[in-house]
């Protein structure tokens, strides 16, 4: 009876300590999936480094300012590409985003910094066979990507994020593009961070405005037009996803209701491909 009785007890202290252990790996699991990853650094060189226009409707680069940061913004790579994809798969959805944003973003300057001081444009860092926008020199998610493969491929082909304002968050280092953010995308601000971004560009008359009796808009809305008529809050067209703009537009009523209803011609401005380097001019028209 004694012998059984130890022997019962052992069998219990082996069992508390196996579910200890599983809760333990288990709080593991939640804390990694919770705690997402550290932007901090990014943060830290945007707020140096970036200069607001016209109240965030646009920004300038200090590019020669994140030259002498190259280390910082080296680290920052590093870690970016250090995450596993098993660990991104673990996080949300909100910071897996916001991871992809914040890596588009990062490593754009870093191909810019390859040529910065010779270079009118990012376009000039491509070829007659591919543009700079398809060079793999990322490692990122156990692969070496481009930045098309991040945001034509992780971003909008994958699926699983369903985000038009992401057009106004990714920076393409021109003047025509929506500004580079003075701050890092977050998991636990993206939505407003994105309707932040969203109405500033919408707000900017150089690139979105009322020509006469037609809207003039970004060619954003050209190239990537079938991701604003895709039912988001209920915009079915263009001319619908724009109407939930109005006010930061500058529409009526009036034209409010000839855009909702596909009466209003739209038309498509011209991109401005010039490198937002700190102290180009990039004013109003």
């Amino acid at each position: 009876m004694v012998v059984a009785l130890s022997r019962m007890a052992k069998g219990l202290i082996m069992w508390r300590r196996l579910v200890q252990t599983l809760l333990l790996y288990a709080a593991v699991i939640v804390s990694s999936h919770a705690a997402g990853f550290d932007q901090s650094g990014w943060d830290s060189l945007l707020k140096k480094h970036v200069v607001v226009l016209r109240g965030g409707q646009a920004t300038q680069v200090d590019y020669a300012g994140f030259k002498t940061d190259r280390a910082a913004l080296t680290h920052y790579l590093s870690a970016t590409s250090g995450v596993a994809r098993p660990e991104f798969d673990r996080w949300s959805k909100q910071e897996q985003l916001a991871f992809l944003i914040d890596a588009y973003n990062a490593w754009t300057v870093e191909l810019i910094l390859t040529a910065y001081l010779d270079l009118a444009s990012i376009k000039d860092l491509g070829s007659l066979f591919q543009t700079p926008w398809k060079k793999r020199f990322i490692p990122l998610l156990g692969g070496t990507r481009s930045l098309d493969d991040i945001e034509q491929g992780l971003i909008r082909g994958s699926g699983r994020y369903y985000e038009p304002r992401v057009h106004f968050a990714v920076n393409c280092a021109s003047i025509g593009c929506p500004a580079l953010r003075p701050e890092a995308y977050v998991a636990d601000r993206l939505d407003a961070q994105l309707e932040d971004a969203t109405r500033k560009f919408l707000s900017d008359r150089s690139r979105n405005r009322l020509d006469g009796d037609a809207l003039a808009v970004s060619s954003i809305f050209k190239w990537y037009r079938g991701d604003f008529e895709q039912s988001w809050r209920g915009a079915n067209s263009l001319g619908s996803f724009l109407v939930l703009y109005r006010d930061t537009l500058g529409l009526n009523a009036e034209s409010a209701n000839r855009l909702a209803a596909g009466k209003m011609k739209i038309d498509f401005l011209d991109y401005d491909w010039r490198l937002n380097v700190i102290g180009e001019k990039s004013g109003k028209p």
